[in-house]
């Protein structure tokens, strides 16, 4: 196992990708905060701790300071501390489609709040735990969607690149490594309500005649997150079936 004594928080964790994180950080011997505002998020953690593994469920919202900190101290008191982040959660399924020019200013800044703002809430919510266990590690969730055209979910997906690479230098001295991983078209519940049949389409571009699946993102951010990658930090990986070459 490769993280056998450490805690990891995952954020949107109830289902889909965060979903798949979290069991996968279980079965490698994680402690996991399941972090999420959907109740579901209770039946991921009792499903881990059935399958042997240990889990709790936070209900947090990544947009919030203080309930960022209420989830980082739970974690800490239950669990011991926090060496892991994984900042997946998002507003996707449910996301409005509208131009930058025209969506609505609160529903814009209420994205952004959980979309690109969480990822840094929650990082500072988390590091200080992180740098008092000697260090660890973050994976941010971006999308192939930061270099194609998607509005404001796009723009919001830039920034999280550019957090990633800005948070890296901030705590690189504090032994904290931040990554992010872009994911292209996954076939989850959130995109089949999104895209609908239209997702197959986006088949037809990619090097690798399918669609991802949220077990597919598993094997990288693993790797980001142990000591495989102990030099590898600030970098953007897309696992993507060959969507986008940069």
């Amino acid at each position: 196992m490769r993280f056998p004594g450490k805690v990891a928080v995952v954020t949107g964790a109830a289902q889909g990708i965060g979903e798949a994180y979290a069991r996968g950080l279980a079965d490698e011997g994680a402690a996991v905060v399941v972090a999420d505002l959907s109740a579901k998020g209770q039946d991921v953690a009792e499903s881990i701790n059935a399958d042997g593994g240990r889990a709790i469920f936070v209900e947090t919202d990544v947009s919030s300071h203080e309930s960022a900190k209420a989830m980082a101290d739970r974690a800490v008191e239950e669990l011991g501390g926090i060496d892991l982040l994984v900042n997946n959660a998002a507003i996707y399924g449910e996301m409005a489609f509208d131009l930058l020019v025209t969506v609505d200013w609160d529903y814009y800044k209420l994205f952004m709040s959980v979309n690109l703002d969480g990822a840094l809430v929650m990082t500072r919510a988390c590091y200080p735990h992180m740098q008092a266990r000697g260090g660890g590690a973050i994976v941010n969730q971006s999308s192939t969607a930061a270099w194609l055209y998607a509005g404001f979910y796009a723009l919001a997906k830039v920034g999280i690149n550019g957090l990633t690479q800005q948070l890296a230098h901030e705590l690189g001295g504090m032994n904290i490594r931040v990554n992010a991983i872009a994911p292209g078209p996954t076939d989850t519940e959130a995109t089949r309500k999104q895209a609908g049949d239209a997702a197959k389409d986006l088949v037809k571009g990619l090097a690798l005649k399918r669609m991802g699946t949220p077990q597919d993102m598993v094997g990288a951010c693993l790797f980001l997150l142990s000591d495989e990658a102990s030099w590898v930090t600030g970098q953007v990986v897309n696992v993507d079936g060959g969507q986008v070459f940069r």
